[in-house]
């Protein structure tokens, strides 16, 4: 009796999104993420959350300045064959430190903070608050903070002491609109994200 043996083609899901993401040509007003096993792709904000991150991302600066840190928005932060773009993020201000080798943004393990503005809708707020919480940690980001919107009339939550085996943060603290949260450290140690980045308490 003679068995008939197919031959298997093993493919590598991580290194074929990875070549696909490379290829891709997103559209405008577009932007593309590998997160656990999928390419996710999805719009740039609104005024509301263009302007939260704008603010933020000055404010940064001011804070950093003098560092050898600075802030960015909207580039693309690797880890491994993972592609993440948070909103705003703070990395040391030379490229040698912090390039990807194929110079395609930044490596991850050269960032100290990120930052998400929670975007509307059940797909953003799943994105933010459970898929990139797991992509942080496991990337090794030592602090997250989660400006949310839509956290019973706005709060903002500082994640931090990465586990990457979990894909979890060992600390949170959510802080509601109109009060001062903080960042608890790393380069931006001391920051607040306060009403004055966020505005006071929505709805």
């Amino acid at each position: 009796m003679f068995a008939l043996v197919a031959e298997e083609t093993v493919v590598d899901l991580d290194q074929a999104l990875w070549q696909v993401w490379k290829a891709m040509e997103v559209p405008e007003g577009f932007r593309a993420e590998i997160i656990e096993g999928a390419i996710e792709m999805s719009p740039t904000g609104g005024h509301r959350h263009f302007s939260v991150n704008r603010r933020l991302s000055k404010a940064l600066d001011r804070y950093l300045a003098g560092t050898g840190f600075s802030s960015a928005q909207d580039g693309n932060v690797i880890a491994g064959l993972k592609v993440l773009i948070p909103d705003v993020f703070v990395a040391p201000d030379e490229d040698d430190e912090i390039e990807h080798p194929e110079g395609l943004g930044v490596v991850a393990s050269s960032v100290a903070l990120v930052v998400e503005t929670v975007s509307p809708g059940k797909e953003g707020r799943q994105r933010d608050r459970v898929l990139k919480h797991r992509a942080y940690a496991t990337a090794g980001i030592p602090v997250y903070v989660i400006i949310d919107d839509y956290d019973d009339g706005g709060a903002v939550t500082v994640l931090s002491g990465p586990d990457p085996e979990r894909g979890a943060y060992a600390r949170s603290e959510r802080t509601p609109y109109g009060e001062d949260a903080v960042v608890p450290e790393g380069p931006a140690k001391g920051f607040v994200v306060g009403p004055g980045i966020t505005g006071e308490r929505r709805g």
